[in-house]
């Protein structure tokens, strides 16, 4: 008996050890992809999305740009690949584009940009972006574009870098600074308020808007933890250190940007 389980289990081990050599031999004789042709393949497609975008065929330049994203991290121009396509997609954003995160809505007797918003979870500056609006005059029976992507945002501190998303869609990637000593606050948080030309309140002093020394910027977005938020800079030089006092600092023209868009209650999520 002893004899046949040996015979038997030695059988068994010389029939794996073939067909292994049989796995290996077939996996090295597949054809692979090499670094050369990515690379070349990437590049094309880069020069397609950029001839589509200059043609205005947004929408068709966005799905290139995303698949370059998405199958070739590697590609040497990922930054440029990364910024056309935020600047894609927040320009989808704030047209008036047809989507379908769009809804075109029929103002009613009694209708304001304020009560729109809020019913859409959206802010009145993008409404009024949305529809060439230059004040916030609406008239029943006028016809307005709502954007209707709920949005979030990412704070990645370890990069410094705040995602915006969409939909659960990564919108732009901005860069951004955090706090020194890694003080900025780690969590789930919202947005509880938004000021544009903020005061700053600086130990006891009252620093006004257009002071050089108002490190705030031009906007204000407060979390729902005191003291802590989302602002301008005076020092954009500084943009991608950890340098704040526990804030996340964004260049003047791109927190301008994302306060357009994010509405009260937004989530904040932050992230060493």
């Amino acid at each position: 008996m002893n004899r046949q389980l040996i015979f038997i289990a030695g059988a068994v081990i010389i029939v794996v050890l073939a067909l292994v050599v049989f796995l290996n031999r077939r996996n090295s004789s597949q054809p692979s992809v090499s670094a050369p042709v990515a690379v070349s393949e990437a590049k094309k497609l880069y020069e397609e999305a950029v001839r589509l975008e200059a043609s205005g065929q947004k929408l068709e330049a966005k799905a290139i740009y995303q698949k370059v994203v998405n199958e070739f991290s590697d590609f040497d121009q990922m930054e440029a690949v990364q910024t056309n396509l935020g600047n894609i997609n927040l320009g989808i954003i704030l047209s008036n584009m047809e989507t379908p995160n769009t809804e075109f809505y029929e103002v009613k007797p009694g209708d304001s940009l304020g009560k729109i918003s809020k019913q859409y979870g959206t802010t009145i500056e993008l409404i009024k972006q949305n529809n060439g609006l230059s004040n916030d005059v609406i008239r029943a029976g006028q016809r307005l574009r709502i954007w209707k992507g709920k949005f979030s945002i990412f704070v990645d501190k370890s990069q410094n870098i705040l995602i915006l998303k969409s939909a659960n869609e990564v919108v732009k990637v901005y860069n951004v600074s955090t706090g020194l000593n890694n003080s900025t606050p780690v969590g789930k948080f919202k947005i509880t308020s938004k000021i544009v030309d903020p005061v700053w309140f600086k130990s006891g002093a009252v620093v006004p808007p257009e002071s050089p020394a108002n490190v705030l910027g031009t906007r204000w977005m407060g979390f729902d933890i005191a003291g802590y938020g989302i602002h301008g800079t005076t020092e954009p030089d500084k943009i991608g250190q950890q340098v704040t006092a526990g804030c996340v600092r964004m260049r003047n023209e791109e927190v301008e940007e994302l306060y357009t868009l994010i509405p009260m209650g937004t989530e904040v999520v932050i992230q060493d």
